[in-house]
């Protein structure tokens, strides 16, 4: 019997704080769990990026985060794919011993991997990249130069023929800030999220294909009791091959004004069954939208956040449920048509309904 692929989107919002995935790449197993009991997991760049670690997941879509909430508003569609060919863009401010590091990561992964990439583009003037952090503790950035950046993606849509655009830009150092070193300790927001995603939401926004980005760092000086969370940080010169892993196989965006017939294969939001998502963010325009929608919204405590957007707050109905253990079982439960009220020690009767 053939049924109707049952399809997840689990979010973790970037730069917020979150206990999992805030850091790097450490809601991995949350999604490979998750991928393991539904027929398509989507989900974005901040849960599925583990700068030099990633994990292939077939039934996986990386999807960026503006474009997540444009498939969430229905306005997009998603269309799978074998493979992109990805283009390269390198800010002009990354020094030229940092510049080779990171194109020995992009040949190691076409060499290693059998990625397609395109050749790549410097930009013509450096993006200068600034660091802030807000009120409610999330952080976010600035570019000072994003009409550089554009300019670049143009040359690689146009003239590589490049399907997907991964970005590297050099971010400020600051070894000896407060916020990095809690965050190197398991504590506090992640203090590049916030101007990362930035970046790929302008590509994204300017030209309606897939994009992620990797900062550009000088290499930390070793520590040795940093958090196991944010270990993956601490590797290598790069947090480039996961980007790379991820936009190969990223679905392409359908434009609802702009596309042609639709696809046995294409996914669009009214085929979402469950939505996963910390429980004190569900104030993003994706589980906005996706509230109007019969979506189960899971809304799961243990993942503390920086921000207070409950549920009930913003009039959501939602599951609420205390860790990703338990909202494993709910999610295989629905996948088999259980009502989950069954798996509970108390049951009520039918009632009546006068009419």
């Amino acid at each position: 019997m053939n049924l109707r692929p049952y399809t997840v989107l689990l979010i973790v919002p970037t730069g917020v704080g979150a206990a999992i995935g805030g850091y790097a790449g450490d809601a991995l197993p949350v999604a490979r769990a998750i991928a393991s009991c539904c027929s398509r997991l989507i989900t974005h760049p901040n849960v599925l990026n583990g700068a030099q670690l990633y994990w292939n997941l077939p039934n996986a879509f990386y999807v960026e985060g503006y474009g997540l909430d444009k498939f969430a508003s229905r306005c997009w569609g998603l269309r799978p794919v074998h493979s992109n060919r990805i283009g390269l863009i390198l800010d002009r401010g990354i020094e030229p011993d940092l510049r080779v590091r990171h194109l020995q990561a992009a040949d190691a992964t076409r060499a290693t991997l059998g990625l397609n990439l395109t050749d790549y583009v410097v930009t013509d003037a450096p993006l200068k990249v600034e660091l802030r952090t807000g009120v409610t503790g999330a952080s976010w950035g600035t570019i000072e130069n994003p009409d550089s950046l554009l300019r670049a993606a143009e040359v690689l849509i146009h003239q590589a023929k490049a399907e997907a655009i991964a970005v590297v830009a050099r971010f400020p150092d600051d070894t000896d800030s407060e916020v990095l070193q809690n965050y190197r300790h398991g504590q506090g927001v992640d203090p590049l999220a916030g101007a990362e995603a930035v970046i790929s939401h302008l590509v994204v926004r300017t030209f309606n294909i897939p994009c992620a980005h990797a900062p550009a760092l000088s290499p930390l000086p070793l520590e040795p009791d940093i958090s196991p969370r944010s270990a993956a940080e601490e590797l290598g010169y790069t947090f480039l091959p996961c980007v790379l892993v991820g936009l190969s196989r990223a679905p392409q965006f359908l434009v609802k004004t702009q596309m042609g017939a639709s696809q046995p294969e294409d996914i669009w939001a009214e085929q979402v069954d469950a939505v996963v998502v910390p429980a004190t963010a569900c104030g993003g325009s994706a589980i906005l939208s996706l509230s109007q929608l019969p979506v189960q919204i899971i809304a799961v405590e243990e993942n503390h956040t920086q921000m207070q957007a409950t549920p009930e707050k913003l009039g959501i109905k939602a599951l609420r449920v205390n860790s990703y253990v338990e909202a494993l079982g709910v999610l295989v439960a629905a996948q088999a048509g259980i009502n989950i009220d069954a798996l509970r020690p108390n049951f009520s009767s039918l009632r009546c309904l006068y009419s």
